[in-house]
């Protein structure tokens, strides 16, 4: 349950109508700064080498956060007996992504720990960049996807996992937010996972786990992530 619940991605979640906008897909805008046009949102696209030094750390999270190993660079983190039942939007995804696997840009990074002061708590923060259009159209393509489908069913090889999505009020972060709660479900047991996602220009912070522990470090990551968003 625990790596699929940190491999799920957030659906959209709107604000208020006087905080955002949508452009029809499902993705839901943060109002910009007035004067600030989408244009100067705009910065340089990172390497996936920069991006890992903007990850958060066990020294930025403080006590009792324990790193979980990562696979080694090149490693695929992808599965090909993954199959999405009820959602025609995401079995058109197929594989990791109609499962909501990381999004596929490949300057990417990712940081998992352990917090040894709960029971079975975890986060992930993991990083994104390329131009700010294609973070719209690549993120809105999976999000809009999930967010037509509260609830669906995962197969993971022979083991099938029921999914259940909820919208959540997104924090007023970044260019762009989205925010929802996640419950699987298999073999009669429950596992909840709350995912913020964050875009600040060209770059696209996604943290993932225990509710309270994303709500307590999610601007911890943005902050660090880009600086001065």
């Amino acid at each position: 349950m625990t790596a699929l619940s940190l491999m799920a991605l957030p659906a959209c979640s709107a604000n208020t109508p006087s905080a955002s906008s949508t452009d029809g897909s499902g993705l839901t805008s943060v109002a910009t700064v007035p004067g600030k046009s989408e244009a100067s949102t705009d910065g340089p696209v990172l390497s996936s080498e920069q991006l890992r030094g903007r990850l958060l750390t066990a020294g930025d999270l403080g006590e009792g956060y324990v790193p979980k190993p990562q696979r080694k660079t090149g490693q695929s983190a992808g599965r090909d007996d993954v199959t999405v039942i009820g959602c025609p939007a995401l079995e058109k995804l197929g594989g990791e992504a109609g499962a909501g696997g990381s999004l596929d840009f490949p300057r990417r990074a990712k940081a998992a720990f352990t917090y040894t002061g709960g029971r079975d708590a975890e986060l992930s923060a993991e990083l994104y960049s390329d131009t700010t259009a294609r973070l719209k159209e690549g993120t809105g393509r999976i999000f809009a996807a999930m967010t037509s489908c509260p609830v669906y069913q995962v197969v993971l090889g022979s083991a099938p996992v029921k999914v259940a999505t909820q919208k959540l009020p997104a924090p007023d972060l970044g260019d762009e937010v989205w925010s929802q709660l996640l419950t699987f479900t298999a073999a009669g047991r429950d596992s909840v996972v709350k995912q913020t996602a964050v875009r600040s220009g060209t770059v696209l912070v996604v943290v993932s786990g225990s509710p309270a522990l994303v709500d307590t470090h999610v601007e911890k990551a943005l902050a660090k992530a880009a600086p001065g968003a």
